[in-house]
């Protein structure tokens, strides 16, 4: 016949492991959004900061690119600036989790952020992939002419400023995941 006390002990043993599993996913979720959020802010400055200029043989005829002569481009980087404005946001709960790993509520909250961010980051990096890509590629049967030949610092910097942006999108992805399974190991 089991006391009072000896259940306790013998509960406090089974939910440690659990705590302790969810613990872990907690800073892994916290060093994943510190990782996604480095990563769409470098975005963001790298796509915003670029610019390239062609000199030709008179100082009137000038050929400039920037970030913002392609409105793609603008809502990449206001896409990639808001997701890390939010990934800041979300570290002092990431934060309380791993404090109190037990939390259900604030977890489906994050859930439900962090998959409407990786949806925005997701149609931004996808749009600004696209234009790169015609910016590489061309395409003749529409008479657009590939630019990178002319502008080749401009297309290196817009396409390294994706690099960044993609490894955010699956750093949320992961994120997501994490937070569905502490969410079901309850």
């Amino acid at each position: 016949m089991m006391k009072a006390g000896e259940l306790e002990i013998g509960e406090a043993k089974s939910s440690t492991p659990i705590s302790g599993v969810n613990r872990g996913i907690s800073i892994l979720d916290f060093i994943l959004r510190i990782l996604a959020f480095v990563g769409t802010l470098a975005s963001a400055i790298a796509m915003g900061t670029t610019n390239e200029t062609l000199p030709f043989f008179t100082q009137f005829t000038r050929f400039r690119a920037e970030y913002d002569d392609l409105p793609t481009f603008t809502f990449f980087v206001v896409a990639n600036a808001g997701v890390s404005a939010y990934l800041v946001l979300s570290l002092p709960l990431s934060i309380f989790h791993i404090v109190r790993s037990s939390a259900q509520k604030s977890r489906n909250i994050l859930i439900f952020f962090d998959t409407a961010m990786l949806a925005l980051l997701t149609a931004g990096a996808s749009a600004a992939a696209a234009i790169v890509y015609l910016a590489h590629k061309g395409n003749t049967k529409a008479n657009w002419f590939a630019i990178c030949q002319q502008f080749n610092s401009f297309c290196e910097r817009t396409s390294g400023s994706l690099i960044g942006s993609f490894v955010g999108a699956f750093a949320l992805i992961l994120l997501i995941f994490l937070s569905a399974v502490a969410l079901s190991r309850r």
